[in-house]
């Protein structure tokens, strides 16, 4: 008989090495090499016995050919749908990702449930919570009229022979990836051969019925769904549901999305009913906003083909340490000690001693540059104590040299700051020739070419408020 082999494979990257050791060698992560036998059939044991199947040849196609748009599942929760591209692809995998309690299982529910309510036939599997537990939740959010048909079990092989008996099921969601093992794999559940080989049989199901699946996976203390990245590169479409401890929203995030645009989201306001959709997120960010304050700059953003605007704080104070302090909340701190740079290079705004505290309101994350011009006005504003004006929005990026460089959409950002009663802007050139001119969305523009102009602007010859 011969001897079963053992490896050990990193549960951070997958990496496989034939000796334990305390830091793995591909990704330098400590303590994440498992154990993990190759007798089960996961390139070895009864796939090893067996000879290989003869390949069968397929069909050859072109290019060119009519184009069928992807059937979609409409939840009839929209800022749901919006995230996905417009509802769930029947055949397609989702992947969602959250911190525990974040409300992962709670949105899914209630999709769940205004899916069945439509005529679908929705399975939820259940692979933390026993039956009765999924009850409560769906008593609590309303939802235990609907047709939902509910299952609480983890192994692979019994869920799938469950959900291929009658009907196909529009929509199968599985909660959670990590809890489910297979019998083709003799490691333990949560591992990167579960893991990969669970995904792997459920997404083949999908592929093979047409059934939209969802599989919930945890995340790492680093924020990244736990297992191995190729579990995302397996679905069709990944997201991630994001939020505070100490905030009351949440934002469904599109990572990745095969059958629609990628980095769109989905507001929520959680509470004691389940989620609620947050149509007007600006609102939601801007709700609490004191606009006598100095260091306060309204940012226009962009999220996906929605903008989004949001308050961006700094403190800037005289530091008692040899080394200021710099700290950041919702935004790249490398980034902010670019434009601290900028600002002591081409302006002659000294930041060297003084302390420096900058955070975006309501814990929003913000990714693109075009915050520079926000950030900059708020950290001037700060440190000459001039309170920016209350009806004005900033955006643009900013370069090495000091220059304002433009950005993508800025008719949509300034339409949305209209809409919101704003009647100023601070935006740089536009860079393309079909930019609609600036009287089109109803807000008055300041176009600053760089940077040393905006300073001057907030802290020019005129004291008291930096209106003009």
């Amino acid at each position: 008989m011969a001897k079963s082999r053992v490896q050990f494979i990193c549960q951070a990257c997958g990496h496989v090495s034939t000796r334990w050791s305390g830091k793995c060698d591909a990704c330098g992560e400590w303590n994440t090499l498992v154990e993990e036998g190759t007798a089960g059939g996961i390139g070895a044991g009864p796939a090893s016995l067996r000879s290989p199947r003869k390949g069968r040849a397929v069909v050859l196609t072109s290019l060119s050919g009519e184009i069928e748009d992807a059937p979609r599942i409409v939840s009839g929760i929209g800022e749901l749908d919006r995230a996905t591209g417009g509802g769930f692809v029947r055949g397609s995998a989702l992947l969602v990702g959250g911190d525990p309690g974040i409300g992962k299982s709670t949105l899914l529910m209630q999709a769940a449930a205004a899916l069945a309510r439509n005529g679908h036939r929705i399975v939820y599997v259940s692979g933390e919570e026993a039956v009765a537990q999924v009850r409560l939740r769906a008593q609590r959010l309303g939802a235990a009229d609907s047709p939902v048909e509910l299952a609480a079990e983890t192994n692979v092989e019994d869920i799938l022979a469950t959900i291929s008996d009658g009907k196909r099921p529009d929509l199968v969601i599985l909660d959670s990836i990590q809890t489910l093992w297979t019998d083709l794999a003799d490691s333990a559940p949560g591992t990167v051969t579960q893991v990969r080989a669970s995904a792997q049989a459920i997404i083949r199901y999908a592929k093979s019925t047409g059934a939209a699946v969802v599989l919930v996976g945890h995340v790492t203390k680093e924020g990244q769904i736990a297992g191995p990245r190729v579990v995302e590169h397996m679905v069709d479409g990944v997201l991630y549901f994001e939020g505070e401890g100490g905030h009351h929203y949440r934002i469904l995030r599109t990572v990745k999305n095969r059958f629609g645009p990628t980095d769109e989201i989905g507001v929520f306001e959680m509470s004691d009913k389940g989620l609620r959709e947050v149509a007007n997120p600006s609102e939601l960010f801007l709700g609490e906003r004191h606009g006598a304050a100095p260091g306060a700059a309204v940012f226009a953003g962009m999220e996906g083909t929605r903008p989004v605007l949001v308050e961006i704080q700094a403190l800037v104070a005289p530091s008692p340490l040899g080394t200021p302090r710099r700290a950041v909340v919702g935004w790249d701190s490398s980034r902010l000690s670019m434009i601290l740079a900028v600002l002591e290079a081409h302006c002659g705004v000294r930041f060297s001693t003084n302390d420096v505290y900058l955070n975006v309101a309501g814990g929003y994350r913000i990714s693109e540059p075009a915050a520079d011009l926000a950030v900059a006005a708020a950290l001037v504003s700060s440190l000459t104590g001039l309170a920016l004006p209350a009806d004005c929005v900033y955006f643009g990026e900013i370069s090495l040299s000091g220059a304002v460089r433009p950005v993508a959409h800025a008719q949509q950002r300034l339409k949305e700051a209209k809409k919101l009663g704003f009647v100023r802007a601070i935006s740089p050139v536009a860079g393309s020739r079909d930019e609609e001119p600036a009287q089109a969305s109803g807000v008055a523009e300041f176009q600053p070419t760089t940077l040393a102009d905006l300073v001057a602007r907030i802290a020019g010859p005129k004291r008291g408020r930096a209106d003009d």
